[in-house]
């Protein structure tokens, strides 16, 4: 690669951090091959644009060639008032091109209803407002021609989608969860070998799944094997077929699962409106998808016939509807009952489009679209019918109530009725955050209007600022608002989606917390009528909780990671609080597989993430506060740690303290020496590769590997990348300028003399969690004698380290590399497959993966429970 070349792609995967966490690299390069066509720039079709411009495809072309109208501004955010009367397309596209400069948004010419020659360069092709006889033509010549098609409308709080990607579909990996693996304790010689894992751990298996083998002794023929069926049979056990020919088992093996392509088969639309294959959403509805599955083709219907879709709340148009779907359903020979009052209410609404339920069925649909693009997780088959009646209010408005009357909030009106809307107009709520989840839920409310009238307003607080990482899902946010505060741009840009909103939406940069009730006390929770959390973490959550309960006010709680989402509703006197329930601990690693016995990457990477802290940052934090604290020496005597923090102190300020970059390069070959040799040399005496256990079993069996110390060659790159990384941290903590040249740091390395290692007796290893963490200790002796060399803080005025604050996602720091170099390094001593820096990225710095799709529909559910 070219410097521009590396500069760009790094710039991408900054963009696209999140997301990589969630489709890999494979699946973003089969989507970076990818041209959409998205039919249909109303409310639906920008929101599925939207999340796959964001997503990152090769490219996204729009074809909508029909004028603005008043009621689109309540759903379609890109469009404004001076819009009105002007092709949707054409005014959508530069607006939508903002949102990622790395996939080119294109306009397709054209006029009237989209055409097979339109479609026929793309590889995925998605029709919204189309009719269903021109849904069937596109579909047709899709299918025969190897591209993916899907259809999507939304009709009030009605949505549904339908796919048909081929008659042959690979699928290559349909759950997209990282590989199950785990250690065997014995494998049968049998016609249906049983496998029996260590009880440790569930091996986490279901039956179909496919597993190899590594490590195993005796039964080598495992070892790398063709994908092996299984058949669960316990939490603990598996079968895997014949092994009657191989030799025996002896010991030792680690399982994993291996991800086999699916093909799927899908129909036609003319096929599947016959033969339908419903995508279940609510099982409490579980007649809903064969009602509405005849229901759409008769709003189809009566629009054919009528050149319109029937009238909000029309009595007679929706009698009309009702027996049209007789019809349908007698002419199909469809067994399912119909439900007469829901055909009945899809007509009432039919005219309606609400922002929110294009959130929905959009995060849903533009899924859809990276499913076929990528070919990753399993895609919807084949219909999926989804309502949200519940989120109609108890008193059903009249026909003469959803009257339009001329403005953006007719569809809305449509649905609801004026008494309700003129409600969420004067709604007061307050958000808090403004990240992902808060940009989405900004941007549904502006186009409710929610807030936007009477003594209605917005309150939305976030302490943040915008950084590259989060344009890929915050939507609001621009290239040229880096740097600013997120609660304040999220904030400006509603407000110019909607101008009702300007001057009652109100931003705050605070942490909601204890140090902010003076702020958000009694007056401003009596000023609000509910509270939306957008937050990122479960303390934050758990505080606002709190406050809701105690002053009684309800609370819409959500989350995401990667595709799964959350929704909850916290309301006074009728539901459980968001603390009422908790999600189990997460799983923590014990301290002695950490320190000493090893066996799978995600223990050295935590291993390398402590030894961070351990070199970089609390040694120079100790030697600032012994400098600046006159009690320092006082205060560390009842921690128990006297000793060892004085002598690390000492080091950093006196006997190993550096005045070249060269004796940093000395500093990090000498450290490489102590945690890949010797440490492991000081294991393997206390603990000999032949020792016994008390019951006579081998020590070193099971998930306690053996290592190997390493042996340091100035050629070998990962080793190379921890000396380069580990001393320019050195030099940064003492201000001294760094370098990178490979060539200099080999010819330094060729001078530095390393000490011999001699094993120390007496030295106390913690062998299982029960046992107390060894420190190594000193007589009183050793420690007067660091108290004498120490030097005074007086005789060191303006003296000050610089500790490392740890910054994950800048790649030119040396932090991640500093990890992800000593993480495999361990793991390559003790045998362990070594991790990417992207994979030791996201376990070191805690990253939460993230796609816009999932957030999309997550908030879109929210702001349904909001009305």
């Amino acid at each position: 690669m070219s410097a521009m070349q590396v500069d760009e792609h790094q710039s991408q995967e900054s963009l696209y951090s999140r997301q990589l966490y969630v489709l890999g690299h494979e699946a973003m390069k089969r989507m970076a091959t990818s041209n959409v066509l998205v039919v249909g720039m109303k409310g639906l079709g920008v929101e599925i644009a939207k999340n796959i411009v964001l997503a990152g495809v090769k490219s996204v072309t729009v074809y909508d060639p029909f004028p603005v109208e008043v009621a689109d501004l309540g759903s379609q955010f890109f469009l404004r008032e001076a819009d009105v009367g002007k092709p949707r397309g054409e005014v959508t596209v530069p607006r939508l091109a903002e949102l990622n400069s790395y996939v080119p948004v294109t306009l397709l010419e054209g006029e009237g209803e989209v055409t097979t020659d339109m479609v026929k360069k793309f590889q995925v092709v998605v029709l919204t407002n189309t009719t269903l006889s021109k849904q069937i033509e596109i579909d047709e010549f899709c299918h025969n021609n190897g591209i993916a098609f899907i259809a999507a409308d939304v009709r009030g709080l009605f949505g549904y989608a339908f796919n048909d990607f081929g008659s042959k579909f690979t699928c290559v990996d349909p759950t997209g969860e990282n590989p199950l693996s785990g250690i065997v304790a014995s494998i049968d010689k049998d016609g249906d070998a049983v496998v029996t894992c260590l009880d440790e751990q569930r091996h986490g298996l279901e039956d179909g799944d496919h597993v190899t083998f590594s490590e195993v002794k005796g039964m080598t023929q495992l070892n790398g094997c063709e994908p092996r069926k299984v058949t669960v049979k316990g939490p603990y056990t598996f079968t895997i077929g014949d092994t009657t020919s191989f030799d025996d088992y002896v010991s030792g093996g680690l399982f994993t699962q291996v991800k086999m392509p699916k093909d799927i088969a899908f129909k036609t639309l003319k096929q599947s409106l016959k033969e339908p294959e419903y995508f279940m959403t609510d099982f409490a509805k579980f007649d809903r998808p064969a009602t509405l599955h005849v229901g759409f083709q008769a709003l189809s219907s009566f629009a054919d016939q009528h050149g319109r879709l029937p009238s909000p709340r029309h009595e007679h148009d929706a009698k009309q509807v009702v027996e049209i779907a007789q019809k349908i359903k007698a002419d199909l020979g469809l067994e399912d009952e119909l439900d007469e009052k829901v055909i009945t209410e899809l007509a009432y609404q039919s005219q309606g489009e609400l922002s929110p339920m294009c959130a929905v069925i959009g995060g849903f649909v533009a899924q859809e679209v990276l499913k076929a693009c990528s070919a990753k997780f399993h895609p919807m088959v084949q219909n999926m019918y989804f309502d949200s009646l519940e989120s109609m209010p108890d008193q059903i408005p009249t026909e003469e109530e959803c009257a339009p009357v001329g403005n953006r909030y007719d569809g809305q009106i449509a649905i609801f009725g004026k008494t309700f809307q003129k409600k969420i107009q004067e709604t007061r709520e307050f958000l808090v955050g403004s990240g992902a989840i808060g940009c989405e839920m900004l941007k549904n409310w502006s186009m409710m209007g929610l807030g936007s009238a009477g003594d209605g307003c917005i309150q939305v607080t976030d302490l943040d600022t915008i950084e590259k990482s989060n344009l890929n899902r915050q939507f609001l946010f621009r290239a040229k608002d880096l740097g600013k505060f997120k609660s304040e741009s999220a904030a400006a840009a509603v407000a110019e989606m909607n101008p009702d909103l300007k001057g009652r939406i109100i931003s705050h940069q605070d942490r909601v917390g204890e140090d902010t009730e003076d702020k958000y006390g009694d007056d401003f929770f009596a000023k609000i009528d509910g509270v939306t959390n957008a937050l990122d973490n479960v303390a934050a959550r758990q505080y606002m909780d709190r406050r809701c309960v105690y002053y009684q006010k309800p609370l819409l709680e959500s989350g995401t990671l990667g595709t799964k989402a959350n929704t909850q509703v916290v309301i006074p006197f009728m539901t459980e609080s968001y603390s009422s329930s908790q999600d189990p601990p997460e799983k923590s690693i014990p301290s002695c597989t950490v320190k000493n016995f090893p066996n799978a990457i995600e223990h050295t990477i935590q291993w390398a993430r402590e030894q961070f802290d351990a070199l970089f940052v609390n040694p120079p934090s100790n030697v600032n506060l012994f400098l600046s604290q006159t009690n320092y020496v006082d205060t560390l005597k009842s921690s128990g740690q006297q000793y060892e923090t004085l002598k690390t102190i000492l080091e950093f300020l006196k006997t190993k303290k550096p005045t070249s970059f060269e004796e940093c390069i000395k500093w990090a070959r000498l450290q490489f020496e102590e945690d890949y040799s010797n440490s492991l040399k000081q294991l393997l005496f206390n603990l000999p590769r032949d020792q016994v256990t008390s019951t006579g079993q081998p020590f070193w069996s099971g998930p306690k590997r053996a290592p190997e110390p390493l042996e340091f060659s100035a050629e070998n790159p990962v080793m190379l990348d921890y000396i380069v990384a580990t001393a320019n941290l050195h030099a940064f903590n003492y201000g001294l300028k760094g370098n990178n040249e490979p060539d200099f740091f080999k010819k330094v390395l060729s001078t530095i003399d390393v000490p011999k290692f001699n094993p120390k007796e007496g030295v106390k290893i913690q062998v299982n969690e029960n046992e107390p963490v060894a420190n190594e200790s000193s007589g009183d002796e050793d420690l007067d004698k660091v108290l004498v060399e120490l030097p005074k803080p007086s005789d060191m005025p303006g003296f000050r380290l610089t500790p490392v604050s740890f910054e994950k996602d800048d790649d030119t720091n040396f932090h991640i590399a500093q990890i992800t170099s000593a993480s495999n390094l361990r793991a390559i001593a003790y045998g362990i497959s070594p991790a990417t820096s992207h994979t030791t990225k996201q376990i070191a710095g805690k990253i939460i993966p993230a796609i816009a799709t999932t957030t999309a529909l997550a908030t879109g559910m929210v702001c349904l429970e909001r009305m």
